[in-house]
């Protein structure tokens, strides 16, 4: 998972691959799409922490010059005053062309209630959900953009590495060596220093 993650984000920036439809071939690929932004179908994530901070990560559809649409995380903004008036990020309008890596939206989330999203703000992005409360078609990726659009586009961009499990893996293997030296010295204890006492 490592090689192919590096082996990834080193490839040189791309068009966005037609097919799509699998694309954990194509997770942390680079590439660069040109298209419109949706303004309209602009969503809120919440519940995203940024340098321990709470607020956003924006969501818009882009509408891909080949008819395609595709959801561009465009990066992360902090959260207002109060909740109950979401902060503004509204996307530049026109035509533009942006730097990002594909990524897959994750499916493992926990809702209280499965209730269809109502209004901007939501819990989790789910390409499937945001197409059966939008009607907008939009393919199974999100891009996440890399690069702002302008003087004006402020959001927060840090995209993390993901978790291979290697850090998990080499507490796993202290832990065993641990154990193993911990029977050894209870071993030699026991059989050796213990009887070498009695024996005197």
């Amino acid at each position: 998972m490592r090689a192919q993650f590096d082996a990834a984000t080193a490839a040189a920036p791309g068009a966005l691959p037609f097919n799509v439809s699998d694309g954990a071939h194509l997770r942390y690929r680079p590439v660069v799409v040109t298209g419109t932004f949706d303004a309209a179908h602009q969503i809120l994530i919440d519940n995203k922490v940024q340098d321990g901070r709470a607020g956003y990560h924006v969501v818009t559809p882009l509408e891909l010059a080949d008819g395609r649409v595709a959801l561009v995380d465009r990066g992360w903004v902090a959260a207002g005053a109060s909740r109950a008036q979401p902060p503004v990020a509204l996307p530049p309008s026109g035509r533009v062309t942006l730097a990002g890596r594909i990524n897959l939206p994750t499916t493992n989330y926990v809702e209280l209630a499965r209730d269809a999203p109502a209004g901007a703000v939501w819990q989790n992005l789910d390409p499937v959900r945001f197409t059966q409360a939008t009607r907008l078609v939009v393919l199974p990726i999100v891009i996440e953009q890399t690069a702002p659009l302008g003087a004006a586009d402020t959001l927060v961009r840090v995209w993390p590495e993901p978790d291979f499990g290697i850090e998990r893996h080499r507490i796993y293997m202290m832990q065993w060596y641990l154990f193993a030296a911990t029977a050894l010295g209870l071993w030699l204890y026991f059989n050796v220093f213990q009887r070498g006492t009695a024996d005197d």
